[in-house]
């Protein structure tokens, strides 16, 4: 039997950090370790789970792509739907989408518009928020389908990049595993 009883700061110390990647002066934070480790993935899904079952969730939704590993597995544990936001173009339907800024140039998130009955709360789930704009146009992306979209769940927070804060400004709530100071 797995426990999914592992704390945040114990999960924290699965997460393997990269130093000068993809370039130099960044600490990229893996959470292919935390996913590889039983334990730890059963005891994150587990927390996650239990935050969303508070805010209501009738769906969860998850960002291409490692949003879909944890939010996926948090739908299963809750026994409700689960809503690939994804990259356009992977979607075998007429979808919905919402361009967003990137820091240069711009890119595209897609759903299919009708996985989400107007009026459903909608929990976000992701491996991570760094500046937050892929957040953003998430939940703009999940609003404009009729959902509503007050939470979003995330195992690691980077707050030095201000994604968390800028969530917060738009009427979402934002809870995280964990932080990691700096990029």
């Amino acid at each position: 039997m797995v426990s999914p009883h592992l704390t945040p700061d114990e999960l924290k110390r699965l997460v393997r950090t990269v130093p000068d990647f993809p370039q130099p002066g960044i600490q990229f934070r893996d959470i292919t370790t935390l996913i590889g480790h039983h334990q730890g993935m059963a005891a994150s899904v587990h927390h996650l789970a239990e935050r969303a079952k508070a805010a209501g969730a009738d769906k969860i939704a998850g960002m291409e792509a490692r949003g879909f590993i944890f939010g996926a597995a948090v739908a299963v544990q809750l026994g409700i739907g689960f809503v690939p936001v994804r990259k356009p173009g992977k979607l075998p339907m007429s979808t919905i989408g919402i361009d967003y800024a990137l820091e240069y140039g711009t890119d595209r998130l897609e759903m299919d518009p009708t996985a989400i009955q107007s009026g459903q709360k909608v929990v976000m789930v992701d491996d991570l928020i760094a500046t937050g704009g892929t957040a953003l146009a998430s939940a703009d992306l999940l609003r404009m389908a009729g959902g509503i979209v007050e939470h979003a769940l995330f195992v690691i927070d980077l707050p030095d990049l201000g994604g968390a804060a800028r969530l917060r400004g738009s009427g979402v709530a934002v809870h995280a595993l964990m932080e990691f100071e700096g990029e």
